[in-house]
Order: C-alpha cells, then structure tokens, then sequence
C-alpha cells in the first residue's frame, strides 16, 4: 500500500511539473507507462504495429489534456481511461472485425440475436456479416460512453462485472445495467437491418 502511495505521490509530481510548464516532465510518465499502456491497447486492436499507433496516440491526448487532470483519480487509471477511448476510436474508424466471442449463460439470455450472428458462413453470408460488424460497430460508438466503455471492456478485453466495476468506479448493478442496455441497443439496431 505505501509503495502504491508513493507511486502516485511521484506520478502528481510530475504532473504537476508538466502542469507549470516543464514539458520534459512528462518523458518519464511516458517510459513508466509505455509497456502497460501498449499491452492495453493490444487487447483490443490484436495487432502490435497498430497498439504501438494507439499508444502513441493516447500519450499525445493525455498530455493534451493534463491541464485538466485534477488528481481525484491516480494518474495512470486517468490515462487507462483514455486509452480505452483511442482504441475504441481506432476500432470504429478502421471497421475492425469485432470477436464477440466472450458469452456467459447468463447475457445469452438477454441478447442472443447478436450473439447467434457468428455462426453464418459462405460468400453471401460474409457480406452480410460485414454490414453486420459495421452496424455493430456504429452503433456502440453512438452508445453514451459510460454504456460503450462498459460494453468494450466486457467484449473486447473479456473483464468480468466485477473488473469493470472497479474501473469505471460504479457499482456491479450499473455495470449490468449499462451492458444490458448496450446490448439492447445493438439488437434493436440488428433487427431493423435483417427485417428490413
């Protein structure tokens, strides 16, 4: 606990630093934390070239944006939070092929029209499914982003209720409520493409 303690007492220091004005103070934020951070992207992008492009990308945002880091959460879970984001951007915007492969018994209950889509095969059925993992891919970055977040990190980092619970510092129950809703709203939008 006190080495976490120091930890983040040296990480506001350094913030602090950049915050008035000495730039080179964030070079040891960025050595600190370039190997978390890629490996983070990676789970979601699959490819180490692009998590590498992700990385970088988040280290520009952050230290873009540190000016309004106030130090009420420790500074790597504020820069895990925006990695998150330029990754699910970089997701949307390459149209990357989404694995929805992580299902418990208990969501197949809630969703499973978007969940039984895999399962198709064949010339034909590839080009529907691209319009499909388009279609999901437009809709979840049209989701409020507390309900993206919690659906990206169930999906595509395969953390469990509990991991994005503590991450996203809500209780169990909304991370729920926010997947299920998310999942809905994915559904909703799958049902108007195959019935139309």
């Amino acid at each position: 606990m006190e080495s976490q303690q120091t930890n983040r007492q040296l990480d506001a220091a350094l913030v602090a630093r950049v915050q008035a004005g000495d730039k080179s103070a964030y070079d040891p934020l960025v050595i600190k934390y370039q190997h978390r951070v890629v490996q983070l992207a990676n789970r979601f992008v699959k490819d180490p070239s692009e998590a590498q492009d992700v990385a970088q990308e988040a280290f520009v945002r952050a230290y873009r944006a540190l000016e309004k880091f106030k130090g009420d959460s420790a500074f790597y879970t504020w820069l895990h939070r925006i990695v998150i984001n330029v990754a699910l951007n970089h997701l949307v915007s390459r149209s990357y092929r989404a694995s929805l492969t992580k299902v418990d018994i208990e969501e197949a209950e809630y969703s499973p029209n978007v969940w039984q889509l895999r399962s198709m095969e064949g010339p034909e059925s590839l080009l529907i499914n691209d319009e499909i993992v388009q279609n999901i891919q437009r809709t979840i970055n049209e989701l409020p982003e507390p309900m993206r977040v919690a659906i990206m990190l169930r999906e595509f980092e395969g953390k469990n209720y509990e991991d994005i619970a503590k991450a996203l510092h809500c209780p169990v129950g909304t991370v729920r409520s926010r997947i299920f809703r998310a999942r809905e709203a994915i559904d909703a939008q799958l049902q108007l493409l195959l019935n139309g």
